[in-house]
């Protein structure tokens, strides 16, 4: 049995030899592509850098890192990761810019923010802009690695998911990333995207504002459910024939929405 690792503290690199753990180490395989899981870790600390290395290598994870913003940038776009661990105070471009250019182009990454403490607005944008989940400095490793496996079973696992859904002259195209209606493509943020991803693979199922809010943004304690109703209704505005008469996306009075189609 594999003996427990205990949580280092923030900045400070676990104790021991990391060559003396490997020999217990157990690969994460990415359960579509098959290779190891790969983590890119974006922190500017080099003795954050070499803690989070080496726990997560510890757990199995394949671990790339960058040094900057732009670089960080530069690796998320070519290096295919499955996971970002993104610091927002970087330098060259910060997390929120990377944040906010990668989720442009590569919407399907999940992204997990560094904030320092009692950056409430860092939070807020950096999960506006598309990012999964945030931690908050200091923190314990345990906690990281916890939030790392969680985001990567919302993402990589989605029940009932098909390549392409239909209903009325709306066509989404999951894998591409595409929606269009009547044959023209529908410009969607990413977390707008997400929450239509998971409406259709929930197809029939009332979800409430606070499933909705941990199953798609990812975190329990978010300013406000109505972040919620404000993407229905941008939702509703895109996809709906009369956004004031929505055919597909219902509102369930008291309980939450459903997405019938």
């Amino acid at each position: 049995m594999r003996a427990e690792v205990k949580p280092a503290p923030f900045g400070k690199p676990p104790q021991g030899k990391p060559e003396a753990r490997e020999k217990t180490m157990t690969r994460i395989d990415h359960p579509q592509t098959g290779r190891s899981t790969r983590i890119l870790i974006v922190e500017d600390e080099p003795n954050m850098v070499a803690g989070l290395r080496d726990n997560f290598e510890y757990e199995g994870y394949e671990v790339i890192t960058a040094g900057d913003g732009m670089e960080g940038l530069n690796r998320a776009l070519e290096d295919s990761p499955d996971l970002v661990v993104l610091d927002v105070m970087m330098p060259k471009m910060s997390g929120l810019d990377v944040c906010k250019q990668l989720k442009a182009k590569r919407p399907s990454v999940p992204i997990i923010m560094l904030t320092a403490r009692g950056q409430e607005v860092d939070k807020v944008v950096g999960l506006e802009l598309g990012a999964d989940d945030y931690v908050t400095k200091p923190f314990s490793i345990r906690e990281l690695i916890a939030r790392v496996k969680a985001v990567l079973r919302r993402t990589q696992v989605l029940p009932k998911e098909q390549e392409t859904y239909s209903f009325g002259d709306v066509e989404v195209k999951l894998r591409s990333y595409q929606v269009l209606r009547r044959g023209k493509p529908v410009e969607f943020s990413a977390k707008e995207f997400e929450l239509l991803r998971y409406f259709l693979c929930h197809s029939g199922e009332t979800l409430s504002r606070d499933r909705l809010l941990d199953e798609v943004w990812g975190y329990d304690n978010y300013p406000t459910t109505r972040t919620v109703d404000a993407h229905i209704v941008r939702l509703r505005q895109k996809l709906e024939p009369v956004a004031d008469e929505p055919r597909y996306i219902l509102t369930v009075h008291g309980v939450g929405y459903k997405f019938v189609g």
